[in-house]
């Protein structure tokens, strides 16, 4: 299903992302050495709770997934990319974390990932894959337009993702939410311009670059959810959802303190 959303439903998609936004936003300022996931969850749970929002993963059981996920936020820690299960790990120094969330209220959804180095350390391998997510990310929403096609989004951060020299696996990306949080059309992270479906002022789009240092190969773990890169090696994934406008593409998911 695709949905084209009028305007009054755009403006809840803006609320709802912004919601978004600023949970991850808190979220990253909570997450330091010594932080365990588990609290991460319990926090998501709450904040969702106070905006009068709904999760969209406590109950989601797709066929990729070991039952209901029965958790409110994504959280993946270094070799984890996606999916990552909230389990009994506390953070250290260096960990790479990843948060994905996903809520909806007043009947839109919105999804947004980032990643980010918890404490002091910075390893420079690290640094560059979330920057080259993040660019990634950038240049698929220039490129999201009306009458652009999804290839030319999934060109444009293909392109950046395999000139950065990653391994790039098509098998999860990108899609349309709106009132669910999965929809059509599926938004590959490397594709053909000019191919796939015509941009529409009112579709609602989460692009999400991500990518494994050293290989497109995923396994799942032994919780039945959390996708990890075979060769043990780092992982990244930024995710914004944006608005397709008559002027271009418009981010939902930005915090409060980063909007224009």
């Amino acid at each position: 299903m695709i949905e084209i959303l009028n305007s009054a439903r755009l403006e809840r998609a803006r609320d709802t992302g912004a919601l978004v936004g600023n949970i991850l936003h808190t979220l990253k300022q909570r997450s330091t050495v010594g932080t365990n996931l588990l609290d991460i969850d319990q926090w998501a749970k709450e904040m969702i709770a106070e905006a009068g929002a709904q999760s969209c993963y406590v109950d989601y059981a797709p066929s990729f997934g070991r039952g209901p996920f029965g958790h409110y936020i994504c959280t993946a820690v270094n070799d984890g990319v996606l999916h990552g299960r909230p389990r009994n790990y506390t953070l250290a120094d260096g960990d790479l974390l990843t948060l994905d969330l996903a809520v909806a209220r007043g009947g839109v959804a919105a999804d947004a990932a980032i990643s980010f180095l918890v404490g002091k350390a910075r390893p420079a391998e690290s640094v560059a894959m979330i920057e080259t997510t993040e660019r990634a990310l950038a240049a698929g929403i220039a490129a999201a337009k009306p009458g652009a096609r999804i290839g030319d989004l999934s060109h444009a951060i293909g392109t950046v993702l395999s000139k950065a020299g990653y391994p790039i696996n098509t098998e999860f990306g990108g899609h349309g939410i709106g009132s669910t949080m999965h929809q059509d059309p599926h938004v590959p992270n490397m594709g053909r311009p000019g191919r796939g479906y015509k941009l529409r002022p009112g579709l609602l789009l989460a692009l999400e670059p991500w990518v494994m240092a050293d290989t497109a190969t995923l396994v799942t773990d032994a919780d039945g959810w959390t996708l990890r890169s075979a060769t043990g090696c780092r992982t990244a994934h930024s995710e914004h959802t944006i608005a397709i406008t008559d002027d271009g593409a418009e981010i939902l998911t930005l915090p409060t303190q980063a909007r224009p």
